[in-house]
């Protein structure tokens, strides 16, 4: 589980690096989505649907994470999957990348 921070004591949630998000992750495969997203529901549901399971970070609670993930994978639209099974990551894409990838 990863530990919140307040970016200074605004109450607003922060996150540590992109890279440390990637290093702590036990699940399969990672997904940066945001709140209002059918395309993640959509992700999610391919990732049920083959019993695989997944870390979900929501990047509307995070300042500046937004940023790093497009910044890494110049992927500007949620989801932002990786395939965590490996011994590195592996960016997938979105919804329409996770069905071809799957």
């Amino acid at each position: 589980m990863m530990t919140l921070e307040t970016n200074g004591g605004m109450g607003v949630p922060t996150l540590p690096q992109f890279h440390e998000i990637i290093e702590d992750v036990d699940e399969d495969f990672l997904v940066f989505t945001q709140t209002v997203c059918p395309y993640c529901t959509r992700a999610f549901r391919t990732l049920d649907s083959k019993n695989l399971t997944y870390l979900e970070v929501n990047l509307d609670n995070f300042v500046g994470l937004r940023k790093e993930v497009v910044t890494e994978t110049r992927h500007r639209t949620v989801p932002v999957v990786f395939d965590m099974r490996g011994d590195s990551p592996i960016f997938v894409g979105g919804s329409d990348h996770l069905l071809e990838y799957i």
